[in-house]
């Protein structure tokens, strides 16, 4: 089953699929939520692709639902995926390490306008001598 659809708030597209998983407006929703987060950290994200699969075979049943998020932002996209008992413990895991990621990518932007500012700044100081 897959949702396509633009969020309410955001022009960022949204794509969530779904593998032996019955979609809620609940799930829907908890996924929303966390994509706002991740959106207030930049407000630049492309498209959301959210996939939540549950594992059958019972070979580790204590990560019986994974949940990996895709988001695409200028650069690289960014890509976390996570595994628990729990649905929404692994939306939650897989949102947090996203929002690592966009906040690691940020400051390192934030550092290289920072050093490029220095030297335009150094050179201009050492022109007017």
């Amino acid at each position: 089953m897959a949702a396509n659809r633009q969020t309410a708030r955001s022009r960022m597209k949204f794509i969530l699929t779904t593998h032996n998983v019955t979609l809620t407006e609940a799930i829907e929703q908890h996924i929303l939520d966390c994509l706002d987060k991740l959106e207030h950290i930049d407000r630049w994200l492309i498209d959301a692709r959210v996939s939540i699969e549950k594992d059958h075979t019972g070979k580790a049943p204590d990560k019986t639902f994974k949940c990996g998020m895709r988001l695409g932002v200028r650069g690289n996209d960014l890509f976390a995926e996570d595994k628990n008992a729990d649905l929404y413990a692994a939306i939650d895991a897989a949102t947090k390490k996203l929002e690592q990621q966009l906040r690691q990518k940020h400051s390192k932007a934030k550092a290289k306008k920072h050093k490029i500012a220095s030297r335009l700044k150094e050179k201009a100081r050492s022109e007017a001598e």
